[in-house]
């Protein structure tokens, strides 16, 4: 960005949660640093089950680990200040500067908490302008909660003290996308209105001529213009902030490569638990040719299964409680003595160890698990933050750490951290699949035990893969935004008080 000055940026915000604000964020990261623009991305708070080991081990969401990927740099506690992680309906755990500070109930968060932190986000912001060309901000939800207003740091709240142009992104395959704009314009104060520039459509489908005479419409109404057109995209596969929701029980991450000739398919279910954390795990499975991964949550959706996942939760023991309702519980203890394939990963590798003494989380005290490993876990207050390397199944191999389990290994087969008996395996390593001689090396055994002739591709690369779909989301701002126009937002900083006019005005 020649001439740019030092220290611009943006705010993302979107109309509703899943409007595409991480995408459109990282798709500009992205376009920015093909441009050679040094850029960094931000998240003032993210809600997130889904997170990341920064190498200072700072623990931030995994979407913006992925968009400082997107950006190409390193990220830090800087880029993601302050991240809740939901334990129930009604309290999270705040990790502060990538490190966790307690428990706090949304009431209490919102009714002081969150006024306290707008210094700290404000003041890392600062750093990053500081440091990079320019910073794009991502929103949380959607910029009119106002009920909310008073405390918020993320959307407006950063924006205004920052005073960043904010460009509103709307998913039109939801349906009432322009209402939507107008709508969240409206409620907004004229303080708050006066940094929204424009809006940014999201998931189009078909041609783009007949959104037009919207657009313009939605211009005369607000005075403002649509800064790009986004189409839809199957298969982008980025890190998403939340576990799946309910209505993506059953769920399917499929490869969208064949696989070889007489090679078999290999099916992959992962138990779909309570307050599922990290399940990206398996998004390194599902990009090998020939493997199709469903999350499930009925014990006969396993029985077709060549490997099963109990991935990452933040409810160890409500976890555990669930399979064991659902007849899950049953089901990995049968594939167990059958010498069928299960891989418990953090809380799920926690779910197969003999015994469970919590008095952090859930504060069951002691608890009986499956039994399926020699391992006996005991909470502590301070959570393990790593990111570790080794060997195993001869392959180099990494990942990280975010747990408050110690797990003390009794027996079994060295794995990674955890161990391994016949056909179950269990770590508290995340992102080990995408090591990809690893990941191979483990699908071998996998398809040995459950009889299967597959082969994995000898040449498939996670890392490869991702910055392809890391450079789809940069082509679709390059092609389908107006980028002369955001880079002038991005340069000049926030509008001058754009007017708004309400419905009928001329």
């Amino acid at each position: 960005m020649s001439g740019a000055k030092r220290g611009g940026g943006l705010l993302v915000a979107g109309t509703t949660s899943d409007a595409g604000k991480s995408v459109v964020t990282a798709g500009i990261c992205r376009w920015l640093a093909r441009q050679g623009v040094k850029v960094a991305p931000f998240k003032a708070q993210n809600m997130s089950l889904n997170s990341f080991v920064t190498l200072e081990g700072a623990e931030i969401g995994r979407a913006q680990a992925m968009q400082a990927q997107a950006a190409r740099v390193e990220p830090t506690a800087l880029m993601n200040p302050v991240l809740l992680k939901p334990g129930s309906d009604r309290s999270s755990q705040v990790v502060l500067l990538g490190k966790p500070v307690g428990e706090m109930s949304a009431r209490g968060y919102h009714g002081g908490r969150q006024e306290q932190l707008l210094g700290i986000v404000t003041d890392c912001l600062e750093q990053l302008r500081g440091t990079y060309d320019a910073v794009i901000c991502e929103g949380a939800g959607s910029p009119a909660e106002i009920n909310l207003r008073r405390t918020d740091i993320v959307n407006m709240g950063i924006a205004r003290a920052a005073r960043f142009p904010v460009v509103v992104v709307g998913d039109i395959d939801r349906g009432g996308v322009f209402a939507s704009f107008f709508g969240t314009t409206a409620l907004l104060s004229p303080e708050d209105q006066a940094l929204i520039a424009g809006y940014m459509v999201n998931k189009f489908r078909g041609d783009v001529s007949l959104l037009e005479p919207g657009m313009e419409m939605l211009r005369g109404l607000t005075g403002r213009a649509t800064y790009g057109v986004l189409p839809f995209r199957h298969g982008l596969g980025i890190d998403e902030e939340d576990g799946l929701r309910v209505s993506l029980r059953g769920a399917v991450r499929e490869s969208v490569v064949a696989p070889p000739v007489g090679a078999d398919v290999l099916r992959v279910a992962v138990c779909a638990v309570p307050l599922m954390s990290n399940f990206t795990d398996v998004d390194a499975l599902a990009a090998e040719p020939g493997v199709v991964v469903r999350f499930v949550d009925r014990a006969e959706e396993l029985a077709d299964a060549d490997l099963v996942v109990v991935p990452g939760t933040r409810g160890t023991v409500k976890a555990l409680q669930w399979l064991r309702e659902r007849g899950l519980a049953d089901a990995l203890l049968r594939r167990a003595a059958e010498g069928r394939p299960v891989l418990g990963i953090c809380g799920g590798f926690q779910v197969l160890g003999e015994r469970i003494s919590d008095e952090v989380e859930s504060r069951a005290g002691e608890v009986d698990g499956l039994g399926l490993l020699p391992v006996r876990v005991r909470f502590e207050r301070e959570k393990t933050l790593a990111r570790p390397s080794g060997t195993a199944l001869g392959e180099d191999v990494s990942g990280y750490e975010i747990h408050h389990g110690v797990a003390e290994v009794l027996g079994g087969e060295a794995f990674l951290d955890g161990c391994r008996v016949g056909s179950v395996w269990g770590t508290h390593w995340h992102g080990s699949l995408e090591s990809d001689g690893f990941r191979r090396a483990f699908l071998r055994e996998v398809a040995a035990a459950a009889g299967r002739a597959f082969v994995p591709a000898p040449d498939t690369s996670f890392a490869a893969l991702r910055e392809e779909q890391l450079d789809l989301l940069g082509d679709l701002i390059e092609e389908h935004a107006d980028t002369h126009a955001l880079l002038g937002l991005i340069e000049s900083g926030a509008p001058a008080g754009l007017p708004f006019l309400p419905p009928g005005a001329p």
